[in-house]
């Protein structure tokens, strides 16, 4: 399941990962196929699976609006793997779409596996945390 759009580096929890790593994660991920229409995942769920989107489109709806269209390379739901809150957008398929899933509990289990991928998971998360920070500091100065 190695297509050309598979680039687990490019999600911003994976991206301290080595190749080995991310080869690894990559085996945890569960082919799914989804309809034209089908939603993915519902604002306020519960959140339990990432997706990687291999082909097709998605809408981004937040309160029934369009916020975003996600397409191949796209990806969604990471930070279900990190807590059990709600979703904070809904992810409704615009075509039809190949996808990969990682389950929660997939991912726990790698988590256990491997203590050096949780390191770099949390340097990714305090980055990212940082960069948000960062952010919100310059919005409230101008």
């Amino acid at each position: 399941m190695a297509g050309a759009n598979l680039d687990l580096s490019s999600v911003w929890l994976f991206s301290e990962c080595s190749r080995a790593e991310l080869k690894t994660i990559q085996k945890r991920a569960m082919p799914t196929s989804v309809s034209s229409g089908t939603v993915i995942c519902d604002e306020g769920s519960v959140g339990q699976t990432f997706y990687f989107i291999l082909s097709g489109k998605a809408n981004v709806l937040r309160s029934g609006r369009k916020q975003a269209e996600l397409g191949p390379g796209g990806y969604f739901g990471e930070l279900a793997l990190l807590d059990r809150l709600p979703r904070s957008a809904t992810v409704q398929a615009a075509t039809d779409m190949e996808l990969l899933a990682i389950d929660q509990k997939d991912f726990n289990q790698l988590m256990k596996d491997s203590p050096s991928t949780v390191r770099k998971l949390l340097v990714a998360t305090a980055s990212r945390l940082r960069s948000a920070d960062t952010k919100a500091i310059e919005a409230a100065v101008h």
